[in-house]
């Protein structure tokens, strides 16, 4: 199946102007059932598409450009601007430190085992063999429980655009969250600032990889292994080389196409607490295949750049916010297996499994 493309203008028109926290009932029929829409696809595909007027393919394009110039720079050069001590959550993640959780989930591995072989995914040999760079978007707040989750940003030397590149585009892929995050909201029934009211002050991650396909460019080789995100929802912006698969809630495995201009948002972790389940966290991968192969050989005969990069930005619940089932979802029958949780205390939780937290700096 192919995801449909959900034109957020109509919305943007609108709302800034003539809504407030509880005014969805202002919204027109038409309006109404994009939100609805919203929500359905978030609740039973994991993923969706959208157009954000405020998100050109130039911007994109311009983002990719910087991270490519950087990824192709030496490992010792981009080594500089590693933080173990702090995570890896701002600053560059180096190849092989990202373990997919499906090597080390036992739960996880059986259901796997149990899929159709068609759906199934591709299995990982190691820890990630790609590259990523944590930069935080927004404001942070004063006082956190959780200050390595929300610390200083890392900016390398001899890239005088960077920040100005690095903030443009996060904040542009913010504000195209938020909006989903609203209409998402309304078409679940919940007030229109369900989600945006816990969003403040994140922890928001632009969180670009970058994987070497002169180096690892053999079809078949796994950039990131079956997982899902921990945070609320993710938001993708179109990569210059194919290679994403995501599961949808039935379990039908679907390689996805962004068009251009367009943007994919997946739901993490986080939504799924917030709604007892009713949104599960979407289970994606990154693998070289045959299209791959091919953008690969097309790349190298207009001598462009081999580092696939992916403009990811991972949209987080406050550090210091409570993760718990909201509204009407916290009377579901589902909502014992998300007790009330701190949701920085769950990002520990969960970076501890993937390798991510508890390293320390010996240098």
């Amino acid at each position: 199946m192919e995801l449909p493309v959900i034109d957020l203008s109509p919305y943007l028109a609108i709302a800034p102007k003539q809504l407030d926290d509880n005014s969805a009932c202002r919204l027109g029929p038409e309006l109404r059932d994009l939100c609805g829409e919203v929500s359905r696809l978030l609740r039973e595909t994991g993923a969706l598409l959208v157009k954000d007027p405020r998100c050109t393919a130039e911007d994109n394009d311009r983002f990719i450009d910087v991270m490519e110039k950087y990824f192709e720079r030496p490992p010792e050069f981009k080594r500089l601007q590693e933080r173990p001590h702090l995570h890896y959550q701002v600053g560059v993640t180096p190849e092989g430190v990202e373990v997919p959780r499906s090597l080390v989930d036992e739960e996880m591995q059986d259901k796997l085992r149990a899929m159709p072989k068609d759906f199934q995914p591709s299995t990982p040999l190691g820890p990630d063999p790609k590259w990523r760079y944590m930069w935080r978007i927004g404001p942070r707040p004063s006082n956190s429980r959780f200050k390595e989750l929300n610390s200083a940003p890392v900016i390398p030397e001899g890239f005088p655009e960077w920040k100005d590149t690095m903030d443009s585009w996060g904040h542009k892929m913010i504000s195209a969250i938020e909006a989903v995050a609203e209409m998402a909201a309304i078409g679940f029934g919940l007030p229109m600032d369900a989600f945006t009211s816990l969003m403040k002050q994140g922890p928001h991650l632009l969180a670009p990889t970058g994987s070497d396909l002169q180096l690892y460019g053999q079809e078949g080789t796994v950039f990131a292994g079956y997982h899902y995100d921990l945070n609320f929802l993710t938001i993708h912006g179109r990569s210059r080389f194919p290679g994403l698969n995501i599961w949808l809630k039935n379990g039908e495995k679907v390689a996805v196409k962004v068009p251009v201009g367009c943007l994919l948002i997946q739901t993490g972790k986080q939504i799924e607490w917030l709604t007892a389940g009713d949104c599960m966290a979407g289970m994606h991968e990154v693998v070289v295949t045959s299209k791959t192969t091919e953008a690969i050989k097309l790349a190298s005969e207009q001598s462009r750049s081999l580092w696939r990069v992916s403009s990811t930005l991972f949209a987080h619940i406050a550090s210091d916010a409570m993760l718990k089932p909201l509204g009407h979802f916290s009377k579901s029958p589902l909502a014992s297996k998300y007790p009330p949780m701190c949701a920085g205390e769950f990002v520990e939780q969960e970076l501890a499994v993937i390798n991510l937290k508890g390293k320390k700096d010996d240098s």
